[in-house]
């Protein structure tokens, strides 16, 4: 289904590659203006911009490390500068210790919790004025199945995106009064980089999540870039605070 977003301003985290860019220019297709977010990568995420700047849309390029509450203060400053306002939050950044249990440390459960939860209760704090000067607004986290399910070298990043999962519930209920509506997407294994730090190596992983998803193929960004659009319609309007899976069946297989 195609949605009109003209005339909407969306910032989507960690938007310069993988489910974040997909993110970006699906929105943009749809007419939104749209806040590029980066951390390191910053020739990928002009890359990015220069793509919605092709679709004709505006976009703005900024820099911050959401782990960081300062950075997050200076990148709601920015954007309430050159927008003046914000109607979608997609907040997708993500990084993470990738290690059993028994090898974490204290610094890799902080910086996973930092920025994979932390920085997605502050974003939303700062998103609530911005989104009641539109009269609301849609926040849409990024979760992962690992919340829910096991998977190898995860537990430290499944911790912090069950914490991202029980944040969704609490902002979902507190912000109906500000007609802003929250909810969460938890895709499946998509082939990521990301993949590249995990035991069972990358190749391993999509393999076996290929061989157990009954839709035949694993995730890709566009499909959670499609239910993200979705999920910032009116015609989501009533689903709050939900948990939406994507992963071609592969939680519900029997194997």
């Amino acid at each position: 289904m195609t949605y009109d977003f003209s005339n909407k301003v969306a910032l989507v985290t960690g938007s310069s590659r993988g489910i974040g860019k997909a993110t970006a220019l699906h929105l943009a297709r749809l007419g939104a203006d749209v806040v590029v977010h980066y951390l390191r990568k910053r020739s990928a995420a002009e890359e990015t911009a220069r793509e919605i700047e092709a679709l004709g849309r505006r976009v703005w390029l900024v820099k911050a490390d959401v782990g960081e509450p300062d950075d997050i203060d200076r990148l709601f400053e920015e954007i309430a500068s050159s927008c003046g306002a914000l109607d979608f939050l997609v907040n997708n950044a993500a990084s993470g210790y990738a290690r059993p249990v028994m090898e974490q440390k204290v610094k890799g459960w902080d910086w996973t919790m930092n920025i994979n939860a932390r920085a997605a209760l502050f974003t939303s704090q700062k998103a609530v004025p911005l989104m009641q000067k539109r009269g609301g607004g849609v926040i849409v986290n990024i979760s992962s199945i690992g919340s829910a399910r096991t998977l190898p070298d995860y537990a430290v990043i499944g911790a912090s995106k069950g914490a991202l999962e029980a944040l969704t519930r609490y902002c979902a209920v507190e912000f109906a009064r500000y007609n802003i509506v929250v909810n969460a997407v938890s895709p499946g294994i998509i082939a990521t980089d990301a993949l590249n730090y995990f035991s069972l190596g990358r190749d391993v992983m999509i393999q076996g999540a290929v061989e157990r998803t009954p839709a035949g193929r694993i995730v890709e960004p566009q499909d959670v870039a499609n239910c993200v659009a979705f999920l910032c319609s009116s015609d989501a309007y009533m689903i709050r605070g939900q948990v939406i899976v994507i992963d071609g069946g592969y939680m519900v297989a029997v194997t």
